[in-house]
């Protein structure tokens, strides 16, 4: 008797034990069902394209990285011009866009989400006078029609130019939104900016440079303004997130993700991670303007 109920005590454990592994191997399936789950995908999503949007894409990266422990995330920037030939090319997952589509760019796209807004700042060296610009004046210092600080109530200097690379996105939302871009009586484009001026190739290059040169004018990023350069007002109203918001700002644009015909279920999981709530307090906190 005594024998019997051992080895029915022996069963019952056995029978525990295995109850045990079950439930946690359907919750480790559970989780991997779940978004936001820690074990939820595997696997790697490449985003390639604008440097202006690249700083934000790497902080959203890390926040999705911690929540998703077997995805990686690589981000590389080349311009938005270049996250457009990514996707086309299918060596990306997502193209990182600092400005609106071209009409040439809306076939090899299936779909675009803004994931956040930003201002264009007008910067100048620390040292300089001016405050304040208009965008016609803005205009004819980028075209060369406007050579020295003087014409626009600075000191007597010449202006130097800084303006980022042919693809930037960065570059072609401020030539359109300046009129330095325009067109022929063909209707092709024509970007106006002056021959003299220095080219940079990346957000922070024209920060530095501006920076560090006395007498030179530049434009980055909103998010990317600090006391390193002095912002200037453009019309008499300051570069900030609520100008930008209430549209009082006009040198403003999108970031935004675009995609191909196919996509990856990890690259769609951050996707929706970065238009969620949190990615979206994660766009605000980094200075940029949520969309959500």
């Amino acid at each position: 008797m005594k024998l019997r109920n051992e080895l029915k005590l022996t069963m019952k454990k056995v029978i525990a034990v295995g109850l045990v592994a079950a439930l946690s191997i359907g919750s480790l399936a559970a989780c991997s069902a779940v978004p936001g789950g820690k074990a939820d995908f595997n696997g790697n999503v490449v985003i390639a394209g604008s440097t202006s949007v690249q700083p934000l894409s790497e902080v959203l990266a890390a926040g999705f990285e911690e929540d998703h422990m077997a995805m990686t995330v690589d981000i590389q920037g080349g311009g938005s011009g270049q996250g457009i030939k990514a996707i086309a090319a299918g060596i990306a997952d997502i193209g990182a866009l600092s400005r609106n589509l071209k009409e040439n760019e809306k076939s090899q796209v299936e779909k675009e989400y803004i994931i956040a807004m930003d201002g264009i700042a007008i910067v100048v060296n620390p040292d300089s006078a001016v405050a304040n610009l208009t965008v016609e004046q803005i205009k004819r210092i980028y075209t060369g029609e406007i050579k020295n600080w003087s014409e626009v109530g600075g000191a007597d200097a010449v202006i130097t130019v800084v303006t980022r690379e042919e693809g930037s996105g960065t570059r072609g939302a401020f030539i359109e939104i300046t009129g330095v871009l325009t067109k022929d009586e063909s209707g092709n484009e024509i970007d106006q900016t002056t021959i003299d001026a220095l080219v940079q190739p990346s957000t922070g290059a024209v920060k530095s440079t501006v920076a560090n040169t006395p007498n030179t004018i530049g434009y980055i990023s909103l998010g990317a303004l600090d006391d390193t350069v002095k912002g200037l007002d453009v019309e008499g109203v300051k570069a900030s997130v609520e100008n930008v918001l209430s549209n009082a700002y006009v040198i403003s644009r999108p970031f935004i993700y675009v995609t191909g015909a196919e996509v990856s279920e990890a690259a769609q999981a951050y996707i929706d991670y970065v238009l969620s709530d949190v990615g979206q307090l994660t766009v605000k906190e980094n200075g940029f303007i949520p969309v959500n």
